[in-house]
């Protein structure tokens, strides 16, 4: 059994087998109570470009979020109105913003995080990876330079959210929706305080400036904080295992190594959509109101282990944070984050001195990962 399975029995220990049985039925399976579930990399990639296929129908990431966030928060969004405010808000996600925003952000954390390694010191960097990404994350929803307790605060926040919703998960309860709530009411507060001080060099202050009005900002914040922490968070550690488990050693293209290990540990193991108009997916019928469930870590995994040899096809490419019209807004942000990190771990030859997967989290990942320079 490899590590990477060990963390996903370890957060998804009765839904993960169950998913890595339906890709042995074939690329495609009709699942009675789950839905029509896709396990090609190909055919995935045409459902996410096909419009027939929604975010904002039954059994859809709109059913979840929709009560919580509000209905036009690019996530639970289609059409016109998902690209007029796609639109707005892309100016903010250029590889140069990004990178300007991280390097500021990260600057101090990193060279802590660099100064403890060269002194010989044991690091979680689970620990150090949700103290950056909150920081990162407060930054983007206008609280500026905020103590470690503050950007963890956050941090956990997030987690707190992101672990009621399960591979099974359909929609949220009441009681869940409540808490949901409350903790990105607070988000949307922070929004709109930056929003309305009208400070170009916040990124809130920019919503404004390019034609956001307070609603759709505050909802873009509470987005951005519900898929903007975790990714990056769970993925370095990974990373970091995967270059440590299979000797990488020096040499390797980063890029390259981020992007295998994002088909590896894949992101997002599973996208919904909702069916709109009659269809088909590959061979099989879909009708309106059927439930689509994209079994992307399937797809990915079907292309074997982690390898850095080995080069993505078009269809695969980067399917993880989707397709089309809904790629993730966010990618050059937390690729920026991933680099940043990666590159100054990466001046170290470090060694893993201990680990312990989590337990029930949506994203697989480490309760700790003690790393140590050689």
């Amino acid at each position: 059994m490899t590590e990477e399975t060990r963390l996903y029995l370890a957060a998804h220990p009765f839904a993960y087998p169950l998913i890595r049985l339906l890709a042995r039925l074939g690329p495609v399976v009709r699942v009675p109570g789950v839905g029509v579930v896709v396990n090609d990399a190909a055919t995935a990639r045409r459902v996410l470009m096909d419009p027939r296929f929604r975010k904002d129908g039954p059994g859809s990431p709109g059913d979840l979020w929709t009560p919580v966030l509000g209905p036009s928060v690019l996530l639970n969004m289609e059409g016109a109105a998902h690209a007029a405010l796609r639109a707005k808000l892309a100016p903010l996600f250029t590889p140069s913003s990004v990178s300007a925003l991280v390097s500021d952000v990260l600057a101090q954390p990193l060279k802590d995080l660099s100064a403890r390694l060269e002194r010989g010191e044991s690091v979680d960097l689970v620990h150090a990876m949700r103290l950056m990404a909150g920081a990162v994350i407060c930054r983007v929803i206008g609280l500026g330079e905020v103590s470690a307790e503050r950007a963890l605060a956050l941090f956990a926040d997030g987690e707190r959210v992101a672990s009621m919703v399960s591979l099974r998960t359909r929609r949220l309860s009441t009681r869940q929706v409540a808490v949901a709530r409350e903790v990105l009411d607070g988000i949307g507060d922070i929004a709109s305080t930056a929003y309305r001080a009208e400070d170009p060099s916040t990124v809130m202050g920019r919503m404004r400036a390019l034609g956001l009005s307070e609603a759709e900002a505050r909802g873009a914040a509470g987005a951005f904080f519900l898929t903007g922490t975790e990714t990056v968070a769970t993925f370095v550690p990974r990373l970091v295992a995967l270059l440590h488990d299979h000797g990488a050693g020096d040499g390797f293209d980063l890029d390259v190594a981020i992007e295998e290990a994002m088909r590896v540990t894949t992101p997002t193991p599973v996208m919904l959509r909702s069916v709109a108009e009659p269809a088909h997916v590959a061979a099989t019928p879909v009708r309106p109101g059927d439930r689509v469930l994209i079994a992307t870590h399937n797809c990915a995994r079907a292309y074997g282990p982690f390898d850095l040899s080995r080069r993505h096809p078009p269809e695969l490419r980067r399917l993880w944070f989707g397709a089309g019209a809904h790629f993730c807004l966010g990618y050059p942000l937390a690729l920026a984050e991933i680099r940043a990190v990666a590159a100054v771990l990466l001046r170290h030859d470090l060694r893993i001195v201990g680990r312990r997967a989590a337990r029930g989290v949506l994203i697989p990942t480490y309760e700790h990962l003690w790393i140590r320079a050689a």
